[in-house]
């Protein structure tokens, strides 16, 4: 197929083709002198965003392994008072026994029944100051370490599980 036209650059689909790649640079650099800051300022926004939320979660976390320190803490500290108490209670009624054993050898049976009026009162009083004590004391530590749904729920079962560690010791 001959167009009949003695050299390439006298052909009118050269010439369009020419105006074309330089229309499309033309715009490319333009379009892409728009774009790219568009893209870096978004690029940087992310990076941000994405370092704020790093930031956070190391502070989360600390702050969650303070929290499970604090925690251990308390509930340590929790289980040497009633340890205390449960040796207190222990030392209180071997002293109250032998003073039974002791009365009851001296006195008749009207003073047994005294004596052992006595040491159940002496037992209970120790109980409750125990309970007393090992309460205040758990307050004041999970006060200052636990919220207040979990301090709760932690006093709670300590001075339902009380009575029976001191019966059983």
């Amino acid at each position: 197929m001959e167009h009949g036209y003695a050299a390439f650059y006298q052909d009118p689909k050269f010439w369009v083709a020419i105006s074309f790649v330089v229309f499309v640079a033309l715009v490319g650099k333009l379009a892409w002198g728009k774009v790219a800051p568009m893209l870096d300022a978004r690029g940087e926004r992310i990076r941000a965003e994405l370092d704020e939320a790093s930031r956070l979660r190391a502070e989360a976390e600390a702050m969650r392994q303070q929290a499970e320190a604090d925690r251990a803490a308390a509930l340590q500290e929790a289980e040497d008072l009633l340890a205390r108490a449960r040796l207190e209670a222990q030392r209180v009624a071997e002293a109250a026994t032998a003073e039974a054993e002791a009365a009851a050898k001296r006195r008749e049976r009207m003073a047994m029944d005294r004596i052992a009026a006595a040491e159940a009162g002496a037992v209970n009083e120790v109980r409750n100051a125990a309970a007393e004590v090992a309460a205040i004391a758990a307050r004041e530590v999970l006060a200052a370490s636990i919220d207040a749904q979990a301090d709760a729920a932690l006093i709670d079962a300590s001075v339902a599980d009380l009575p029976k560690a001191l019966r059983a010791a």
